[in-house]
Parts: structure tokens; C-alpha cells; sequence
């Protein structure tokens, strides 16, 4: 009889310009760059875009994994996001009662969101950092979604008219990367679950 291996379960900070697979493409630098220790049967839970940052779950517990991708169970994801501009209430209010977006190829309308206006949260450096221009100012947006679309989240602000300059997933439940630096990785203990399903 197959030993079942042990449930194990890291949060990990996924840099910028970080592919979120383990499998090498190109020259860009994968999780294999920073999690090689981890073992084989370890993988990330869902994606987070190469050119955005912050929490990515691994896992080898596949009913987590199921429950946590699975669009009817809209677990909530909160992202912090920078936009080009100073953000208007009216903007955040769309952002908040859904806006139309192209879903591969087809007009979809996002449900509804929790969007707000927030000041600079204390957050690393990136590297590279993002082109600041003296004339135009930026503001951050903390966005709650309980679905993910296709860069749904930078399609979003740009429909407002507030285009996505840096894009930070900041917790899966009540799950954080609170105190985290990139690329640091953490094991944690299926107590874990409960906050990650948490609403």
C-alpha cells in the first residue's frame, strides 16, 4: 500500500517578473528559482500574473487546492493596487458595482467588489520600480474580489479609466503577506484551511 505523503502548506511572496510555475520558460525566473528545496509533489495554488506580486499558496493537499479554485465556492482575494492618477469616488464606485471587461474574446461583467480608496501602504521596494512621472500623481486601491478572470484585475481599473501600475495580492481569506519580504517562503500548519476559507 502507497505511503500518503504528509499535507504540507507554504506561503510564499511571489516577486515581480516571477512566473508562477516551477517548469523553466525562456530566461525568466520561475519558483524554481526560490523553492527548489520544497518537495515534488508541492505546487502553487492557482497563479498570479508575471508582472504582479504578493501571495501565492503551495500545496500538496488537492481538496484544498479543488475547494480554493473551484469559481462556486468565491472565496475572497484582496489585492493592493497602484493606478495611474488620483483615483475617483465615482471609479471606485463602478469598481464596486462590477464593470464590463473582455473574457476571452466576450464582453463579462464582474461581479460585484470590494473597492477603496486607500494611502500608500508600507510595502517593499520593487525591483524594477514602476516610472514615476512628476505631473501625473498615483493613488492605491484595495479591490476584494470573489473571482478571477484573466487579469481581471488590471483590465478592471483600466475600464475606470485608472490604468494598473503595480499589483500586490495582499490575502486569500483572512490569510496575509503581512511582515513578509519577497520572495520569502513560509511553512505553515493546516490550520491554515479555516483562514484561508474564511469570508
Amino acid at each position: 500500500m502507497m505511503k500518503m505523503s504528509k499535507q504540507q502548506y507554504y506561503i510564499f511572496y511571489k516577486p515581480y517578473m516571477v512566473m508562477s510555475q516551477f517548469s523553466p520558460e525562456g530566461e525568466k525566473q520561475t519558483l524554481a528559482h526560490y523553492l527548489s528545496h520544497l518537495a515534488k509533489d508541492i505546487y502553487p495554488v492557482g497563479r498570479l500574473d508575471y508582472d504582479s506580486e504578493g501571495l501565492l499558496l503551495l500545496t500538496n493537499d488537492t481538496v484544498l487546492t479543488h475547494r480554493l479554485l473551484e469559481p462556486k465556492f468565491a472565496h475572497k482575494r484582496t489585492y493592493w493596487v497602484q493606478v495611474d492618477g488620483d483615483v475617483s469616488d465615482e471609479a471606485i464606485a463602478q469598481l464596486c458595482n462590477g464593470v464590463i471587461i473582455n473574457n476571452n474574446g466576450k464582453d463579462y461583467k464582474t461581479k460585484p467588489a470590494v473597492a477603496k480608496k486607500i494611502i500608500a501602504p508600507e510595502v517593499p521596494e520593487r525591483n524594477p520600480p514602476i516610472r514615476y512621472r512628476k505631473n501625473i500623481p498615483t493613488s492605491w486601491i484595495s479591490l476584494t474580489l470573489t473571482e478571477g478572470k484573466n487579469r481581471q484585475v488590471r483590465k478592471m481599473t483600466a475600464k475606470v479609466g485608472y490604468p494598473t501600475l503595480r499589483l500586490i495580492r495582499y490575502s486569500i481569506g483572512k490569510v496575509t503577506i503581512e511582515n513578509l519580504q519577497p520572495g520569502a517562503c513560509i511553512e505553515v500548519d493546516k490550520n491554515i484551511i479555516q483562514k484561508l476559507l474564511a469570508g
